[in-house]
């Protein structure tokens, strides 16, 4: 292992820490009884507040002014300088403990322990006088040195930032102490979970948990990761959809469960796929998929208010609005709207015409429902920005989904589109155990055409239908996705802690 000069001297001011006596990683506990951000609000001169508090976190910079020292010190609520007096921390004749060790011996990235009390300097900075100082992690690697100035017009200028994406997604850990805007983004992606789940506890649905290891793959049209259990000595797949786990229970008597589920697909990666990837999947018994995109309506609108206070979220360039109602076509007004073509008529040699004259390659071994699909993505989806509700599909692409009580060849689905992405898919659930076999028969031969996403056709689950599910609403959706939406992020890899990358080059 090749080290820079900084990581030699540190490794070598851990050494000497040891032979003073300071232990480096001490087992104490160290009672924090505030924080950086909580004592900046709070705190009040006049009141005297805060005579006695107790933090820790990351040195983040220090300005030594002989026997004594400003320094910045950042915990998980933000910076405050502390100001560090010889004579405070190292009273009596051995003055090592500032002289040597916080002068010579601390570097940037250490976490430290002070305890004191709040004053404000003559410029006015609420900082912490410390009385007490204590190292509690030694840092061995120097963190990149951001640097933030804010000029006479309160603007804010950082020089040498901790930009470049590879660096920051393989550690993400790094990222996160050098750039406070990227811990806003997880703080309001979960603050997005958290408000969808209280939405639906709020009426009365259950949240549940279902396997992630199943003997079948299905409830969704993508490729599964493959792994073997050896006990059983059998072929288990990572889950693509929880969807027909949760109609199971459906079928078991529950009237309306939930899961924010871990969902694994083995396909492509780009800047709005991860193979692993985060949704919440709802169905609710004797409702349709009218009721459910009133659901996905209000409930995307209270995300938007608990994140933003209000219903329009800059993304980009775009200015999108949630309030309610959402604008609805279906499926193929949609493409007539932005094509000035109807294709509602066409069998499978028409559609593939009309494809090529658009100018869409098309695989030669998919069906009619997956060229309506791409002709729909290549000429309408990316041009729909505000969140609209297309509806009504081809029943040859929605295998899951009822088919429409008044418009043969349709089957009552919707997919949420905003920004030019779908954040969400829904069904009048198929709950006809005959009518779903047939479908499963028909994604059995478009696999054997070599269409890689078909379904395969799950026994236990058709037998779960013949014992009776009642007429079901279902929902998914993309968590990942609508977190991009909602904290304006131009990549699904900057709302996820770790995405999936390349193996790094050593």
């Amino acid at each position: 292992m090749q080290l820079s000069e900084q990581e030699l001297r540190r490794r070598h001011e851990r050494e000497e820490l040891q032979k003073m006596g300071i232990n480096p990683y001490p087992s104490e506990l160290f009672d924090v009884t505030a924080t950086a951000k909580e004592i900046k609000d709070n705190y009040d001169p006049e009141q005297n507040n805060y005579q006695e508090v107790s933090l820790a976190g990351r040195l983040m910079s220090r300005r030594v002014m002989g026997k004594a020292s400003f320094a910045e010190l950042m915990d998980s609520s933000g910076r405050i300088q502390i100001y560090v007096s010889r004579d405070d921390i190292a009273p009596g004749e051995n003055k090592d403990l500032y002289n040597t060790v916080f002068k010579k011996m601390l570097d940037i990235g250490d976490f430290i322990g002070v305890k004191g009390y709040v004053f404000k300097t003559q410029v006015g900075e609420t900082s912490v006088h410390v009385t007490e100082l204590k190292l509690l992690t030694k840092s061995l690697k120097p963190l990149p040195i951001v640097k933030r100035e804010v000029d006479e017009n309160g603007v804010e200028h950082v020089y040498d930032a901790f930009t470049d994406p590879e660096l920051r997604y393989r550690q993400r850990y790094v990222d996160l102490v050098v750039n406070p805007e990227v811990r806003e983004t997880f703080i309001k992606r979960t603050k997005l979970v958290n408000t969808m789940r209280d939405y639906l506890n709020e009426r009365g649905y259950l949240e549940v948990e279902t396997p992630i290891l199943q003997p079948l793959y299905g409830g969704a049209a993508a490729r599964p990761f493959k792994t073997h259990h050896n006990t059983l000595d059998m072929t288990l797949y990572l889950r693509i959809a929880n969807e027909l786990y949760l109609k199971r229970l459906i079928v078991g008597g529950f009237d309306g469960v939930y899961e924010f589920s871990k969902d694994f697909r083995n396909e492509g990666m780009s800047r709005f796929h991860n193979p692993e990837f985060t949704q919440v999947e709802l169905y609710v018994a004797y409702k349709d998929y009218y009721w459910m995109m009133d659901l996905v309506e209000e409930m995307v609108e209270k995300v938007a208010l608990a994140l933003h206070g209000t219903t329009e979220v800059q993304v980009g360039e775009n200015k999108i609005n949630f309030a309610r109602p959402w604008k609805r076509f279906t499926m193929f007004e949609a493409i007539e709207h932005f094509t000035k073509i109807d294709i509602s008529e066409m069998d499978e040699p028409q559609l593939r015409e009309t494809a090529a004259g658009l100018g869409i390659k098309l695989d030669p071994n998919i069906g009619k429902g997956k060229i309506i699909d791409e002709i729909f993505g290549e000429m309408c989806e990316g041009k729909l920005i505000q969140p609209t509700f297309i509806t009504d599909y081809p029943v040859e692409m929605s295998p899951l989904a009822k088919k429409h009580r008044s418009k043969e060849g349709l089957v009552e689905r919707f997919e949420a589109i905003c920004n030019g992405k779908e954040i969400c898919n829904a069904f009048s659930e198929l709950n006809d155990p005959i009518d779903q076999r047939a479908r499963f028969e028909e994604q059995l031969e478009l696999g054997k055409r070599g269409d890689t996403e078909a379904m395969v056709l799950d026994e236990d689950f058709l037998r779960a239908l013949e014992y009776g599910m009642p007429p079901t609403a279902g929902l998914g959706i993309g968590i990942d996705r609508l977190s991009m939406i909602m904290t304006n992020s131009p990549s699904i890899q900057e709302v996820l802690f770790f995405p999936q990358m390349k193996p790094e080059n050593n």
